[in-house]
């Protein structure tokens, strides 16, 4: 038999030869707990030195449930165990718990069954509520007698509610008043085109304006034509408008607008464009 062997045996001859104290019962706390109280149950164990208790895990039942693990705490040379229950019916209630486990110095182990504990709860509830008295019955809460005009009026009310939203509805819609249209500017001279340098836009104001006239008094010469097609027209329908000069005036402008000829003097041109269109319209 080996060394090791031979010291547990040793050990437990020990244990035994010191006697085992018969363990106290369970107790509960508080002593007059009631319904939804935490309860403590709790037992002391004596143990030799070197030993330790190890509780088993408390398992919830029908009537009593287990709030939380054992504690266990050491009190002088006991051990305490505690386990937390608590139950929500009142009266007398037993829980069964579970075996403790004994652990030596020398790896020996022992179990104590954990046997019974029973605590009683009083209720919450006062006496005169378990047991009522009967009371006398309630007054109406509305009279027998009802005004038949309150129906005629909540309908009139109705129905004028509903005729004004349906007149809401089918509103016209309102009439906005109109943009305001910003007055016309005066016109630029042709002078401040020219000193920034906006030859072909002075050029093209003068054209434009040449042809509206032309247009105004023949039609057929309108805006969407060539200078060389509109020419055509006027000859066509007003032999005597001074076609050459308008010819001579137009084609200067066109080229100065698509920067044709540079060096022009688009003032002059302008002026001549200006002079003819005064000439048509007389």
């Amino acid at each position: 038999m080996s060394v090791r062997a031979l010291r547990v045996a040793g050990a437990i001859v020990a244990w035994w030869s010191q006697g085992t104290p018969a363990p106290a019962s369970w107790t509960a706390a508080p002593s007059r707990p009631s319904v939804g109280d935490t309860v403590w149950l709790e037992r002391r164990f004596t143990l030799p030195a070197g030993w330790r208790v190890r509780p088993g895990r408390l398992q919830s039942s029908e009537d009593v449930e287990a709030l939380a693990e054992a504690v266990v705490t050491r009190r002088g040379g006991d051990w305490v165990v505690r386990y937390p229950v608590a139950a929500w019916a009142p009266g007398a209630h037993s829980v069964t718990l579970p075996p403790v486990w004994r652990l030596g110095p020398e790896a020996q182990a022992d179990s104590i069954a954990g046997g019974t504990a029973s605590f009683v709860l009083s209720s919450v509830i006062p006496d005169s509520v378990t047991t009522p008295l009967p009371k006398p019955a309630l007054t109406p809460l509305r009279a027998d007698d009802r005004d038949p005009r309150l129906p005629l009026l909540a309908v009139l009310v109705a129905g004028a509610t509903l005729a004004g939203a349906i007149w809401w509805r089918r509103r016209p819609p309102r009439r906005l008043p109109g943009p305001e249209f910003a007055a016309a500017t005066a016109v630029v001279p042709d002078r401040r085109w020219l000193e920034a340098g906006e030859a072909k836009a002075v050029a093209a104001r003068a054209a434009g304006r040449l042809r509206v006239a032309l247009a105004r008094i023949v039609p057929e010469a309108h805006l969407g034509l060539s200078t060389s097609e509109c020419l055509a027209v006027v000859g066509g329908r007003r032999p005597q408008a001074p076609v050459a000069e308008l010819g001579t005036v137009l084609g200067a402008l066109d080229q100065v607008e698509f920067a044709v000829t540079p060096g022009v003097d688009v003032a002059s041109l302008a002026q001549l464009a200006d002079t003819l269109v005064e000439r048509l319209g007389r």
